[in-house]
């Protein structure tokens, strides 16, 4: 399901126009992105957590220049599902 495909399954819900919707999905999105970027983890309950993991410092290899390079700490953005809605769509 594509972002204009959420957008327009809000606005039949809903009854707002595709253009209100479709700020207030960018807008969440937008507040996602941000808070991640400060570190807060943004938790919802019920549907789910936008987290952020730390990945270790680690050394990687290029084989084709058999090169060995340090890859540092840092963090990824994650998604964990609720037990609500790890339940829904389990099969």
């Amino acid at each position: 399901m594509t972002k204009q495909e959420i957008v327009a399954e809000i606005s039949k819900q809903t009854g707002v126009d595709k253009a209100t919707a479709l700020v207030v999905v960018e807008s969440f999105m937008e507040q996602v992105k941000e808070s991640l970027a400060k570190e807060d983890n943004v938790y919802l309950r019920g549907f789910g957590s936008f987290i952020l993991k730390k990945r270790a410092q680690k050394t990687a290899r290029n084989i084709t220049q058999n090169t060995t390079m340090i890859i540092p700490e840092h963090s990824i953005p994650a998604f964990k599902p609720a037990k609500v809605f790890f339940e829904a769509v389990k099969k």
